[in-house]
């Protein structure tokens, strides 16, 4: 299975199949698209109503009912992913299962089901990648200003871009399976029950609406199925002509209103599956128009499924927007850059060759540079513990392009770069990325401790060999003997590794 790491660029070529699954809380989605001449052209497209975020409770346990329908799901799509390459694919999953209070048990499952890796990506990453998306899907107009809102199964990601890059980002734990659960859970409707949620899904987006209106923005886009539906009853009602606009939605709520239950709703061009969570979706865009004074919503048929795809591509390009993102938190942070340049440079010498012997790639090289870029951005908090600053930055921020495995794979590289390692380090990561993280903490641990000096040194002779976990360093003699400091890291490294599984062995005078 491909490493979800997958920090190396995609080599596209002219042709290629590229496909995207979107796990949703309510559905998910799988698009396919060929790739011709810097373009995607759409090939096929698959959506099922799994409804996650029906099965999970309060305490994030997710029931069988729901987990089953998640792989069968997957293995289906599975089935029509067999002549794709494993790196030409990439699944993403959001809410319903960043609320799991379990999310490696099931996601070993259904990765099982897929036979691929799947990111969980956090809410703003969420947002750009739906951006993204709608932006490449219609191209915006030049100065243009975009508000672009999503209402999934489980949550709500609203928008400003210009251009095709966001410039504010919010997300919200609102979403049409999940309103629909919190405010007609018992499946009864009532003009007074409706009132109530919406003055309480309202207060929701007041804590950004301030904000966005003040930036401004010169059109509205919505996006997935709650959008859609909506936009398709409203033209079926003869109210308007497929965009949704604010004097609809009164005669709209009142028609959804003349059912008592949930069950007894009945709106034209509403599809079955859309029923049980068209209340809540309601309440969303209800909301979203009172609190943002908005008049029209232009619907987009393209949503987090597309921007994925998109990402793709962009990282197969000059520009992945992690590197970006890397770059951002080094200027943030103030980190020294002639120290960073210092560490990477040993590190990789170090990494290139034990690579082979160690079933390291060059998924796992990009991952470690980018760890020795960021390993210091803890100095801007405190020196003091600024591994565990940098790492708890690492695990908790929003970072453009990257999943929370992958964050997660950076803050146990940071947490363990230094000092004694935590037996809990590597917790968070799937079990299959903590040999590889492991053995990546042990190579960085070893160049900032070559360079803790902070300045330029020559290593005149650094020979590193790898066998099963052990790790063998050979360095001159001569230059080791005029650094009794360093000699007396290395004795203390030789103890200190072992909390790694690994054993380093350092030829010192």
């Amino acid at each position: 299975m491909t490493d979800i790491l997958r920090g190396a660029q995609l080599d596209l070529k002219e042709g290629d199949q590229l496909a995207a699954i979107d796990m949703g809380s309510n559905s998910f989605h799988m698009v396919v698209a060929r790739y011709t001449l810097g373009e995607l052209h759409l090939l096929d497209r698959i959506r099922e109503p799994v409804r996650m975020a029906e099965g999970l409770d309060k305490k994030g346990n997710l029931s069988n009912d729901a987990r089953k329908r998640a792989t069968d799901c997957l293995e289906r799509f599975r089935q029509r992913l067999q002549d794709i390459p494993e790196s030409h694919v990439r699944a993403v999953a959001t809410n319903t299962v960043r609320k799991l209070n379990d999310p490696q048990g099931f996601l070993t499952k259904a990765e099982k089901s897929l036979g691929q890796p799947i990111e969980v990506i956090a809410g703003r990453e969420e947002a750009r990648l739906v951006y993204l998306g709608v932006a490449h899907a219609q191209p915006p107009k030049k100065d243009q200003l975009r508000l672009v809102i999503d209402i999934g199964g489980g949550s709500t990601e609203s928008i400003i871009g210009a251009g095709y890059k966001p410039i504010e980002r919010e997300s919200v734990q609102l979403g049409c399976v999940a309103s629909t659960l919190k405010y007609f859970g018992n499946g009864k409707l009532s003009r007074k029950k409706y009132r109530a949620a919406l003055d309480d899904v309202a207060a929701e987006f007041q804590h950004f609406a301030g904000v966005y209106r003040a930036l401004g923005w010169d059109e509205v886009i919505g996006t997935s199925g709650t959008m859609k539906a909506i936009g398709a009853i409203c033209q079926a009602m003869n109210l308007t002509k497929g965009a949704i606009i604010a004097d609809a939605l009164p005669a709209l709520r009142d028609r959804l209103l003349l059912a008592e239950t949930i069950d007894e709703i009945d709106l034209p061009a509403l599809h079955a599956d859309r029923r049980p969570v068209i209340a809540g979706g309601l309440l969303i865009v209800e909301a979203a128009f009172r609190t943002l004074g908005l008049e029209r919503v232009i619907v987009s048929k393209a949503a987090l499924r597309e921007g994925v795809l998109y990402d793709m591509i962009e990282r197969g390009g000059d520009f992945d927007p992690r590197d970006r993102a890397v770059d951002s938190l080094m200027n943030r942070f103030s980190v020294d850059r002639e120290q960073v340049d210092r560490v990477e440079e040993t590190l990789l010498r170090m990494f290139d060759q034990v690579a082979k012997d160690w079933a390291l790639d060059a998924d796992d090289r990009i991952m470690l540079q980018r760890a020795a870029r960021l390993h210091e951005i803890g100095l801007g908090i405190a020196h003091s513990g600024y591994h565990t600053h940098g790492a708890y930055i690492l695990g908790n921020a929003d970072i453009a392009g990257f999943s929370r495995q992958q964050q997660q794979f950076l803050s146990a590289l940071v947490a363990t770069h230094r000092r004694k390692i935590s037996k809990s380090a590597f917790d968070a990561l799937p079990d299959r990325l903590v040999p590889a993280a492991r053995r990546s903490a042990a190579l960085l641990r070893l160049a900032v401790l070559f360079h803790r000096a902070h300045f330029d040194q020559e290593i005149p002779k650094l020979v590193v060999k790898a066998r099963g976990d052990e790790l063998h360093v050979d360095l001159s003699k001569k230059w080791i003997a005029e650094r009794p400091l360093l000699t007396s890291d290395l004795q203390q490294e030789m103890s200190d590794m072992k909390a790694l599984g690994i054993d380093l062995d350092v030829e010192l005078p």
